[in-house]
């Protein structure tokens, strides 16, 4: 699966790139806003079952994984957050099955860190951050 094919309808937050101001600056900030409400969901995923490594997708679009728990425009922020697990991104093809095992090696502790897949219009990648 190709990054491309995450976002619904091709749409583009187009205003971060007009500003020249990097997107990740605003990330930052909502994360640590997000923070509790992050980890209680990542610990919810991982209590009832779902998954042992639970991804949460970082958006300024509309993309097609995982599902909305913290949405900016609700919350007057500047990212969405959706969230999804490993066996999504596997089923989804964004992570390969045969690299799944890789994954797990470097995936850092839940009570310390979420796991994040941001998604901006240059591409899309891994980032572990701190809850604050």
């Amino acid at each position: 699966m190709e990054v491309e094919d995450l976002f619904s309808g091709g749409a583009r937050n187009e205003e971060a790139q007009s500003t020249g101001q990097s997107p990740l600056k605003s990330l930052q900030v909502d994360l640590d806003f997000y923070s509790e409400s992050i980890r209680e969901v990542s610990m919810e995923i991982i209590e009832e079952g779902y998954s042992s490594y639970p991804i949460f997708v970082a958006h300024q679009h509309e993309v097609s994984v995982g599902e909305v728990i913290l949405d900016r425009a609700d919350l007057e922020t500047n990212w969405t957050i959706n969230a999804s697990t490993l066996e999504e991104f596997v089923e989804l093809d964004i992570i390969q099955e045969d690299r799944k095992a890789t994954f797990i090696q470097n995936y850092k502790s839940v009570k310390d860190y979420m796991c994040l897949f941001v998604v901006v219009a240059e591409g899309a990648n891994f980032v572990f951050y701190p809850y604050k």
